[in-house]
């Protein structure tokens, strides 16, 4: 017992310092890199890197978790799928619900960019060369963070930096919609209104509700990259959000590709991306090998 509890703390030891070696020794992951000054126990990230990495292509990953739990280190195959084509990979934590509000979220990612840009090439990541993507909450601050373009431009960095957006399965890129959506639902079945919804998460104020909707933010040359938007097929919100975003996407002339994930749910969908022969991942790296082109 006190063998396994010192292997335990000589493991904690090495994750504490930042450095961890895959079994085949052919990666490095650096873990709890703060990327801001005085951070936050929030203000962290990971970065995955194969090895002699240089001037490798990076993704950025936001986790879900409804804006109020989730975790940087919930990225199950996606660190090992990326490497393997080539990529440095990086998972952010950020700030959550209650805690801060909506636009300090967003606001952490912008940071987290900020990082990804003066020091992903330390890592062997090419800074100009940045897929953005996340799952379910980390959809709709991904897909913020690649059209409202203040949020970068307060860290003095730009949407040119960003060469694709992959928002995976989520309902509010259009959160009035969505709003409207779940309480005329609940009212229509004679349903109690829910204690935690979309309304109580993204305030009371409808100009707010707006200008945290990814589509209010879409307009031509703002060098708005080229979306991916996934999402599972027999999911009616996130299906209905994905088909209104994309249609303004493609209204404005930005370049955006649905895919509708067949016989798979809201959190399969995220776990499956890096598995062999999933139709989702397949859409993926073809998405991601054109928009690097």
């Amino acid at each position: 017992m006190k063998i396994a509890s010192r292997l335990f703390l000589a493991l904690t030891a090495l994750v504490t310092e930042g450095v961890l070696l895959s079994k085949s020794h052919a990666q490095k992951t650096v873990r709890d890199v703060a990327y801001v000054d005085s951070a936050h126990e929030s203000q962290k990230l990971d970065v995955y890197s194969p090895k002699d990495a240089k001037d490798l292509p990076v993704v950025f990953w936001i986790h879900g978790g409804g804006w109020q739990t989730g975790d940087k280190a919930n990225v199950q195959l996606k660190p090992q799928a990326f490497m393997e084509k080539g990529f440095v990979f990086v998972s952010t934590n950020y700030r959550l619900l209650p805690e801060v509000d909506m636009e300090t979220i967003i606001g952490d990612i912008a940071r987290s960019l900020h990082w990804v840009r003066d020091n992903v090439a330390q890592y062997g990541g090419d800074p100009k060369r940045v897929l953005v993507m996340g799952h379910s909450a980390g959809a709709q601050l991904a897909a913020i963070i690649c059209t409202d373009d203040r949020y970068l431009k307060a860290e003095g960095i730009s949407l040119s930096m960003i060469r694709g957006c992959v928002p995976v399965d989520g309902d509010t890129f259009d959160v009035p919609a969505i709003i409207t959506t779940a309480e005329i639902r609940r009212l229509a079945h004679s349903q109690p209104q829910v204690k935690v919804g979309h309304r109580e998460k993204f305030g009371n104020d409808p100009e707010k509700h707006r200008n945290l909707s990814a589509v209010t933010h879409v307009a031509k040359d703002k060098s708005i990259p080229p979306f991916l938007i996934l999402y599972a097929a027999n999911h009616p919100d996130t299906s209905a959000q994905a088909q209104r975003f994309g249609s303004v996407l493609n209204a404005s002339g930005i370049r955006a590709v649905l895919f509708g994930a067949k016989e798979t749910t809201h959190s399969k969908i995220n776990e499956d991306i890096g598995v062999a022969d999933d139709a989702t991942t397949k859409a993926l790296f073809s998405f991601v090998a054109e928009s690097l082109k």
